[in-house]
């Protein structure tokens, strides 16, 4: 049936075109329940169409076979009172009725089994639509738990990166305890040498040490030693 195709490639499409260009699974999923909200109120529409088709078709069924009927009591009213032209009339009429019944019935027919499929869609769509509103808050809180772990896992990477900075100013500082310590050692090895101003000193005071050894031996004369 062309009008039921003819639904059935919009929402086909519809859906297919939110798949290519999915990016945010929440947004979609609202924009997919505004579409077939759209397509819902196209098919209930059609739908209404097609019900008052067959509904027409069957008024148009009822009345030929009422008038069927009608010509068949008028015929035997006629044949009762005497008025045998009068039934053949009414006969030759039931006959002409009838010859249409078969196409009117088979327009009904296909009417009804038109809306019945609409219907079936329609019933599907709403179906669907009540699906999925029931599944969107548990697909959108989903997509929230993704959000925050691709955050997460953003921030993990920054602090990997901080690590590696620290190890580097580790790797730094060691050296520069290095240098401090290798500048402590030169420095103590220097106070332990004598200067060239220091020598000379020694050999510029020559008095000053013979007069201490001179007190020390009349030290030792007065104690006895």
């Amino acid at each position: 049936m062309g009008i039921l195709k003819r639904f059935g490639d919009i929402m086909s499409s519809n859906i297919n075109a939110l798949l290519d260009k999915c990016e945010d699974p929440a947004k979609m999923i609202d924009q997919t329940l505004r579409n077939l909200e759209s397509d819902l109120g196209k098919v209930k529409a059609e739908t209404a169409s097609v019900m008052a088709d067959a509904q027409a078709a069957k008024r148009k069924l009822d009345d030929c076979n009422e008038e069927i009927d009608k010509m068949q009591k008028y015929a035997e009213k006629a044949l009762a009172a005497g008025n045998e032209a009068d039934a053949r009339k009414f006969l030759e009429k039931k006959q002409q009725l009838t010859s249409k019944q078969p196409a009117l019935q088979e327009a009904y027919n296909a009417a009804q089994g038109n809306a019945d499929k609409m219907r079936q869609m329609h019933d599907k769509i709403e179906a669907d639509i009540a699906n999925l509103n029931e599944r969107r808050d548990a697909i959108k809180a989903k997509v929230a738990a993704a959000k925050t772990q691709k955050h997460m896992n953003k921030m993990t990477s920054s602090f990997e990166g901080a690590a590696d900075s620290m190890a580097a100013f580790d790797k730094w500082e060691a050296k520069a305890d290095k240098m401090l310590d290798e500048a402590n050692a030169m420095s103590e090895l220097n106070s332990g040498e004598d200067s060239i101003d220091d020598l000379a000193a020694k050999y510029d005071n020559p008095a000053s040490s013979s007069s201490v050894d001179d007190e020390l031996a009349a030290l030792k004369a007065k104690m006895g030693m």
